[in-house]
């Protein structure tokens, strides 16, 4: 059946990024260490098994001691997007990779916007730790709290460590439904992510801004259904969800490229398109043209 016209059609989440062609190019390599700084990760549910996720040396457990708590529902959920088997009813993007999970929520009740909050020194000491265990990609689907200034000279500080070390840094761009930004987004090694909606427009509660405008892209963030720790899929939206899809496509495109630099990469994801940024709003991800992209500059090296 055909769209009625002048009515935007509905695509698949995967679809309306491009990633579908991507993913059935490469399921992502063992080597490519994706860091995951969220909650902890039930790591028994049926559509992780076979994948590899380990803890971060010297973290807290890994593993949900809660299955119903915000912060293990959470975790799974982001850890289906980007690792569970191919055929659940997640998106699983790149389930070849390895999971490094390395919690920051505590098994308690979220935040009033419904995405997860962390204090800016705790998420520093994760980022940092993260990096010293071999995490190539850091998906921080993660908002701030706490005094405005405790704790961010840390976070910079991790942020820059990050930077130098050729580590990209995927990060929720928030769902307050603001123009601005956060310690985080602002960052110039920091890829933030705005959540879109299954016609293609960003949602009305991403936060948008004139950095996250510039360097950031949008994912899909409407009604995406991923794993829940009690073992019924889980369906989810704004930002948090959307950052994922961001870190899964780069995570395909440095298995399949592994000589490239994070530069490369960072530029093959954020300027497929050509076009030079001068709006609040980021474009969408277009996985297959970053791959594309990457295709033409490593050939024949």
């Amino acid at each position: 059946m055909r769209a009625a016209l002048g009515v935007p059609r509905r695509v698949n989440a995967l679809d309306l990024v491009r990633l579908t062609p991507l993913m059935e190019r490469t399921s992502g390599h063992a080597d490519l260490v994706i860091g995951l700084l969220d909650g902890p990760v039930a790591a028994d549910h049926p559509d992780l098994a076979g994948a590899r996720i380990h803890p971060a040396p010297g973290a807290p457990p890994g593993a949900c001691s809660r299955a119903n708590s915000s912060a293990c529902q959470h975790g799974t959920f982001v850890a289906g997007v980007l690792c569970a088997r191919r055929g659940a009813p997640a998106p699983a993007i790149c389930p070849g990779c390895t999971l490094l999970v390395r919690p920051i929520f505590p098994e308690t009740a979220p935040t009033d916007d419904g995405l997860p909050s962390a204090a800016p020194a705790d998420l520093a000491v994760a980022i940092t730790a993260s990096v010293a265990a071999g995490a190539r990609v850091l998906n921080l689907s993660v908002g701030l709290v706490g005094p405005s200034a405790r704790g961010l000279p840390a976070l910079r500080e991790a942020l820059d460590l990050a930077t130098r070390r050729g580590v990209l840094v995927i990060a929720a761009a928030g769902n307050q439904g603001t123009v601005g930004g956060s310690e985080i987004t602002r960052h110039p090694g920091v890829v933030p992510v705005v959540a879109y909606g299954r016609l293609g427009r960003p949602l009305d509660g991403s936060n948008l801004g004139a950095t996250i405008g510039r360097r950031g892209l949008g994912a899909p963030g409407e009604g995406v259904t991923s794993l829940g720790a009690g073992g019924a899929p889980l369906t989810l939206a704004g930002t948090s969800a959307a950052a994922p899809f961001v870190t899964g496509a780069v995570g395909l495109l440095w298995s399949v490229f592994p000589q490239a630099s994070a530069a490369d990469v960072k530029r093959a994801v954020t300027q497929a398109g050509g076009t030079r940024r001068t709006t609040v709003v980021p474009p969408l991800l277009d996985a297959w043209a970053a791959y594309q992209a990457l295709a033409t500059a490593y050939r024949g090296r």
